[in-house]
């Protein structure tokens, strides 16, 4: 069921975008390019903008309504989720004694033949 809502998302989504861009903006947009001038002699101008607005609002609520349905029921749940606060808590303390290098021997002397 994830998979299948996670697929109507994608294609709501794509339908969204083409929404938006097929809208008219101050300078033309990109309704132009895709075919929404011709749109416009179909429906008419404000009949077509009335439209892509009303579309737009609706692909806008399910794309919400669909993504929040998903989170909250079909998500996949991972349980006993540590905060840091927990984790921090329960690791071993750190020794506070400094820990000293190994001696090395003197620059000039060879270590002694076994």
């Amino acid at each position: 069921m994830f998979s299948f809502l996670l697929m109507v998302e994608i294609v709501v989504a794509i339908l969204l975008i083409v929404s938006v861009l097929m809208q008219a903006s101050k300078g033309g947009g990109l309704a132009g390019t895709f075919g929404g001038g011709s749109m416009g002699m179909v429906f008419g101008v404000r009949r077509t903008a009335d439209f892509l607005i009303r579309s737009t609002q609706v692909l806008a609520g399910i794309f919400i309504l669909l993504s929040l349905v998903t989170n909250i029921f079909f998500l996949p749940r991972v349980e006993n989720i540590e905060s840091v606060i927990q984790r921090s808590s329960t690791e071993q303390a750190v020794p506070t004694t400094p820990q000293l290098p190994p001696a090395e021997e003197p620059a000039g002397q060879t270590p002694p033949i076994q």
